[in-house]
């Protein structure tokens, strides 16, 4: 039998902060990864360059953007925001750089740096890593958690810290565990959904512009009908859809409003400008190549790939000259431009899935310490918990919080 101070399960960002930070109380502090090294899925994160945090540095309009209500996770923010995140990476000589849209990333490198860093904090605070390790059962006693059973042995210790992630993207080690455990010991569970995932899309011509980004777009989610939610930014085609970041920042509200009814999307291809000024242009373009075949007559208003596509969804005859394209016609393909339907069939699953919403009700969690209200010597940190946010660092941001206030807080508790 092994005994520690403070134990955790799960070697991601979250955890690996709880562990160290919890070492830095004083503690002995023991982390558990069942994978072969830790932050397997933090390497992929922001498709390897690592959005560590957002720039919005206002605890109070941070939380504007988490689901379900943010609020009780302000004490977190407070304690470690994301300025005391760009403060912890460039003072052990990782330089951060604030991008488009408040994202902040390593100003050189990116995910593999990151980690890279995080395991040199835990080795120097003084955790002990143990890796391959599968945590089979935790047994209770007197409404704590008394021992760990593991692959590798029997450990106990006076603080537990679940930080063993959500469903999202399971080859990484992500499979639920943490759900499991903390079911049986009494905790309610928000039902785990895939989050920021890619839309599938009934049309079958989006294939053939697979990755094909799209800038400074618009797209608006309707219900029925009716605009339920509207962003701007950037998106591309997939071979079944569409993604990019402002799908997947829409994609939890297209999830749900699935059930309720019919959901279209409309692609405004030119929102910086209305439809009547474009419409304008559109007719400048058609005189200005008045004898010329409307197939080829499109490339001051299209990237190449787009035309062919166009040309089919318009219906006008590609060799057709572009002096006989009707008025008819023209609002056609005005209407292409700036509201392109495309027809929603459902939303990407947890394979591909950024991260998972729901887990662990923030009502059996005590927010200010991150301290379970059921078992009294456990904490919770990380994505395993009820609370999430779009894309653009806010839910490493989540990581980084929780894990510091789970650590100091367990190391606290087994003095």
């Amino acid at each position: 039998m092994h005994t520690y101070d403070v134990i955790v399960v799960g070697g991601g960002p979250a955890g690996m902060f709880a562990a160290g930070f919890a070492a830095l109380e004083g503690a002995s502090v023991l982390l558990l990864e069942k994978n072969k090294r830790c932050g397997a899925k933090l390497l992929i994160t922001g498709k390897g360059r690592c959005n560590v945090t957002c720039s919005e540095e206002n605890p109070r309009k941070f939380i504007e953007h988490l689901n379900p209500d943010g609020r009780p996770f302000l004490t977190a923010l407070f304690a470690f925001g994301p300025s005391d995140v760009v403060d912890f990476f460039e003072q052990r000589g990782l330089s951060m750089a604030v991008e488009r849209g408040g994202r902040v990333f390593p100003e050189k490198g990116g995910a593999a740096e990151v980690l890279a860093l995080l395991e040199r904090f835990i080795t120097e605070a003084g955790v002990t890593v143990l890796t391959d390790c599968q945590v089979n059962e935790l047994k209770l006693s007197n409404d704590q958690i008394s021992r760990i059973s593991t692959s590798r042995g029997l450990f106990e210790a006076e603080s537990l810290i679940l930080a063993t992630g959500g469903l999202s993207y399971r080859e990484t080690g992500c499979t639920g565990d943490g759900y499991r455990w903390a079911d049986q010991t009494g905790h309610h569970l928000v039902k785990p959904e895939a989050s920021l995932v890619s839309v599938k899309l009934a049309e079958n011509w989006t294939g053939e512009l697979c990755d094909f980004n799209l800038r400074h777009v618009q797209i608006s989610v309707l219900l029925d009908g009716k605009k339920i939610d509207q962003r701007f930014g950037e998106a591309f085609f997939t071979r079944n859809g569409i993604s990019g970041p402002i799908i997947l920042d829409m994609s939890s509200a297209i999830r749900k409003a699935l059930k309720s009814g019919k959901i279209t999307l409309q692609l405004d291809l030119k929102p910086a400008v209305d439809t009547e000024t474009f419409d304008r242009r559109l007719q400048r373009e058609l005189e200005k190549n008045n004898n010329r075949d409307f197939g080829n007559s499109l490339a001051g208003l299209l990237p190449r790939d787009m035309i062919p596509v166009f040309i089919r969804l318009s219906g006008i005859d590609p060799t057709q000259k572009c002096h006989s394209v009707t008025r008819q016609e023209r609002l056609k393909l005005l209407n292409l431009f700036k509201q392109l339907e495309l027809n929603v069939t459902g939303c990407g699953g947890f394979k591909r899935a950024i991260i998972t919403e729901g887990g662990v009700s923030l009502k059996d969690i005590d927010m200010r310490s991150m301290q379970s209200k059921k078992i009294r010597n456990l904490y919770f940190a990380g994505e395993m918990i009820d609370l999430d946010g779009p894309t653009g660092g806010f839910n490493l941001q989540i990581c980084w919080s929780s894990g510091y206030l789970a650590g100091i807080n367990a190391a606290r508790h087994s003095k």
